[in-house]
C-alpha cells in the first residue's frame, strides 16, 4: 500500500518485484526453494530469481503467494490490497483505451461505488464478529471486526473525556463541547462543578420558599430530560444520515452522480431490508446454540447425548453456510462494483431500476454492461415463468453477438490459455 502514491506519481518501476511486494509476497517462489532442499542441489545453482519484468509467471506467482497467505485465513488487510490492485490494473487499461483524464474519472467512480459496499462489508462483519472467530477461514476477519470496534469505543471515550478530536469540519461536535464545556465551571479550590449559563444563574437567585419547588425541575430537566434527549436525537441521526447523505447525493445532485454510483447504492439500500432477516436469525439461532444447547452439555460427565451433538453441529452448519453466502455475495457486489459493472439479482434490481431509471448508455462513465434492460431481453423475460437469473459474466449477455468476436475478447481467451498451461507445467 506505500507504493500507492508513488504509482500515481510515476516515481517507481513496476516490474516483477514491485507488484509482489503490493501484496506482501516474496519474490523467490517457497516451492522451488523447498524443492531445491529436498533434492540437495546447490542453491546458488537455481535460477530462484524471477525476471524483472511483469510476465505470466508473475500472475502464477500472485496467485500461488495468495493461496498461501490466506491458508490461515483472509483479513481486511488482504482485501484491500487486492482491490486496490484492481483499481490501479483497471486504471491502466482505460487509459490506454481513453485517456489520462477519463481514466482517472472513471477509476474514482468505480472507487467511490466501491467503498459504499466496502463500508457495507465491515459493518456485516461487525455484526458477524462473534460467529466468524468460530469460523476456520474467516476467524481472522472477526478479530479484525473486534479490533475496529474497540477502537472506535476508546475513540468515542476519549472524545467525550476531552473532546481534543473535534475538527473544523465537525461541525456538531464543535457546538455539543463548545455547549458543555463553555456552561460548566470547575471550582479549583473546592472542587465543586457548578452551571454558568443563564438558566442556571437565574434559578441560583431565586430565594426560599420557591427555590425549593423549582431546583428539583431544574435538575430533572438537566441530568435526565436533556441527555435523553441528545441520546434520542444521536440515535436517530446515526440511522438518519445515511439516508440524508444518499437522498442529497443521489437525489437532489442526481445530475452529477454518476448512474453506477447510483445504482448500486440503491440496490445497497434495498438489499439492506432483507439482510435484517438473516443477520437477527444468526443472532437468534447463535443465542440457542450458547446459551441452550452447549450449558447442557455439562451436566454429562461422561456421556453426552447423540442428538444434543448433531443439534449443535446441525446448527454450526446453518450458521457458517449463511454466513458464508452471506459475506460472499458482498464481496461479489464489491468486485463488481470496483470493476465499475453491473449484475443481476432477480426481485432486487428492478426495484433498483425503478427508483434511478435505466443506464445511460451513450455515457461513457456509466459502467459496464446491462443487458438485462435490452429490449429484446426484456420481452424475453415477461415471458417467461421463471426469472432469468445470469446475464454472463458482468451482465453482458448470454448470446452470441458480434462483439464477442473482436480482438479484446480473443486476446484475453489467449492469455487465459497461456495461464493454464503454466499452471499445468
Amino acid at each position: 500500500m506505500l507504493y500507492l502514491f508513488r504509482i500515481l506519481l510515476i516515481l517507481i518501476n513496476i516490474d516483477q518485484k514491485t507488484v509482489l511486494n503490493w501484496f506482501g509476497i516474496k519474490d523467490t517462489p517457497t516451492h522451488e526453494m523447498s524443492q531445491a532442499i529436498e533434492s540437495c542441489y546447490d542453491l546458488n545453482l537455481l535460477n530462484l530469481e524471477s525476471s524483472g519484468n511483469l510476465s505470466l509467471a508473475t500472475f502464477r506467482l500472485i496467485i500461488e503467494g495468495l493461496w498461501e497467505k490466506i491458508q490461515d485465513g483472509l483479513t481486511l488487510a488482504d482485501i484491500e490490497n487486492l482491490l486496490f490492485f484492481i483499481l490501479f490494473v483497471r486504471f491502466i487499461i482505460l487509459t490506454t483505451r481513453y485517456n489520462l483524464k477519463t481514466s482517472f474519472y472513471i477509476t474514482c467512480i468505480g472507487l467511490f461505488a466501491g467503498y459504499l459496499w466496502y463500508r457495507h462489508l465491515i459493518d456485516l462483519i461487525s455484526m458477524y464478529r462473534s460467529v466468524l472467530l468460530k469460523l476456520p477461514f474467516l476467524n481472522k476477519l472477526g478479530m479484525d471486526a473486534v479490533q475496529l470496534r474497540s477502537m472506535h469505543r476508546q475513540t468515542v471515550l476519549t472524545d467525550l473525556k476531552l473532546g481534543e478530536n473535534a475538527h473544523w469540519y465537525d461541525l456538531g461536535k464543535i457546538l455539543y463541547y463548545g455547549f458543555t464545556k463553555g456552561i460548566v465551571n470547575l471550582d479549583s479550590e473546592t472542587g465543586l462543578r457548578y452551571y454558568i449559563d443563564p438558566i442556571s444563574m437565574a434559578i441560583s437567585n431565586i430565594k426560599e420558599p420557591s427555590n425549593s419547588n423549582v431546583l428539583p425541575l431544574y435538575y430533572k430537566v438537566y441530568n435526565k430530560i436533556i441527555p435523553k434527549i441528545y441520546e434520542i436525537c444521536s440515535k436517530f441521526w446515526a440511522q438518519l444520515s445515511g439516508v440524508a447523505a444518499y437522498a442529497v447525493i443521489t437525489r437532489i445532485g442526481k445530475r452529477y452522480c454518476p448512474y453506477l454510483v447510483r445504482w448500486h447504492w440503491t440496490f445497497l439500500l434495498i438489499i439492506g431490508m432483507v439482510e435484517q432477516i438473516f443477520i437477527y436469525f444468526i443472532y437468534r439461532v447463535y443465542y440457542f446454540q450458547s446459551f441452550v444447547l452447549i450449558p447442557q452439555t455439562k451436566y454429562y460427565e461422561t456421556y453426552v447425548d447423540s442428538n444434543l451433538l448433531f443439534q449443535i453441529n446441525l446448527l454450526n452448519g446453518v450458521i457458517g453456510c449463511i454466513v458464508l453466502a452471506h459475506i460472499g455475495f458482498i464481496l461479489f457486489g464489491l468486485f463488481h462494483a470496483i470493476w465499475g459493472q453491473y449484475f443481476y439479482m432477480p426481485f432486487f434490481v428492478e426495484n433498483t431500476e425503478l427508483h434511478i431509471g435505466s443506464r445511460p448508455k451513450s455515457s461513457i462513465y456509466s459502467g459496464g454492461s446491462t443487458s438485462w434492460q435490452d429490449s429484446e431481453e426484456k420481452v424475453e423475460n415477461l415471458n417467461r415463468f421463471r426469472p432469468k437469473l445470469w446475464y454472463g459474466l458482468f451482465g453482458r449477455g448470454t448470446k452470441k453477438n458480434e462483439q464477442t468476436n473482436n480482438l479484446f475478447d480473443r486476446f484475453i481467451k489467449r492469455i487465459f490459455k497461456k495461464i493454464k498451461k503454466q499452471f499445468r507445467n
